[in-house]
């Protein structure tokens, strides 16, 4: 009896936990994406997606496929990728003999919009992590929050991330769990260490009682660094939520988000000198390619330092 190919998708869904040792969240974007895939095939061959054959998903499916996402009003960007997870599955099918060639080989990848990433200047940015006022615990942990975002470029997922023992205040490290569950050190400055050392005076003040909620005895207890006022870890729309209302309050330009402060910690090293493969170290990318989208620098810029680094610009 022939397999389902939705047992294929779930057996390829293992494949990438397993073998490629991806993240939850990247194995529930494919299984989002190639169920949506999936589904249009079957519609496109009117028969049900139980009745789905391997050999139906062909060139034809995936250029409607693309077509259809058109239509949707998606953009190039998404396209692009849930072309590329179409693309991996069928080379997992192909691998394993369900089917003979690679139907994806001959369709374009759409080509993406090139956009300049949002960053703040300088100035905006001390506006912004200055913003919180008053010595009450949470003005102190946002200071903490914006300060780390601004000194160590890092994402929103980790900052929310991280525990107390992954700070070294002494050595102004800390320790980060980047994408795929890779860990990187990265360093911060004093104003930094500064206003984590008066965050962590605040803690007894916001932390749970050790017996509230449930905790599983044989784990080891974590200790969030950044607390809410239930004394529970801060979620990630909360941080969204709180960096763009002291965004709005410092004057900074609409739409400025945690991830634009990650761009502005790329941009104003770039701009200061540094090599972009220590900035690319530094955010955690695994490509150059990822690390040049996120900083913003001028032609005005480039040329500037063209003039004045070569040795021959003056002839």
């Amino acid at each position: 009896m022939p397999t389902h190919l939705t047992a294929h998708l779930t057996a390829f869904l293992e494949f990438l936990r397993l073998n490629r040792n991806a993240s939850v969240h990247t194995v529930r974007a494919y299984e989002s994406d190639l169920t949506r895939f999936l589904d249009h095939a079957a519609h496109v061959a009117d028969v049900t997606l139980k009745d789905l054959e391997p050999a139906q998903l062909d060139r034809a499916a995936l250029r409607s496929f693309l077509s259809a996402l058109h239509r949707d009003g998606q953009s190039r960007a998404t396209a692009a990728r849930k072309l590329s997870a179409a693309r991996t599955f069928l080379r997992f099918l192909r691998r394993e003999g369900i089917i003979e060639d690679d139907p994806a080989a001959l369709v374009a990848t759409p080509r993406r919009e090139v956009r300049v990433p949002a960053h703040l200047s300088e100035r905006e940015m001390e506006r912004l992590v200055t913003a919180p006022a008053g010595e009450a615990p949470l003005g102190r942990r946002d200071r903490a929050i914006l300060e780390l975002f601004y000194a160590s470029g890092l994402r929103l997922s980790e900052l929310v991330g991280l525990d107390v023992e992954d700070v070294n205040l002494s050595a102004k490290m800390v320790r980060v769990v980047g994408k795929g569950g890779k860990p990187r050190i990265v360093p911060f400055n004093r104003s930094t260490a500064g206003a984590i050392r008066d965050c962590l005076k605040d803690r007894q003040k916001l932390l749970r009682p050790a017996g509230d909620g449930p905790r599983d005895r044989h784990k080891k207890r974590r200790d969030p660094l950044f607390l809410n006022y239930r004394g529970t870890r801060l979620t990630v729309r909360s941080v969204d939520r709180l960096v763009r209302r002291y965004a709005a309050a410092s004057g900074a330009p609409l739409g400025v988000s945690p991830h634009a402060l990650r761009h502005s910690f790329a941009t104003h090293l770039l701009q200061r000198g540094a090599d972009l493969r220590a900035i690319q170290e530094l955010l955690g990318h695994a490509r150059l390619s990822t690390t040049q989208r996120y900083t913003h620098v001028n032609a005005a810029q480039l040329l500037d330092v063209y003039r004045k680094a070569h040795p021959r610009a003056g002839h």
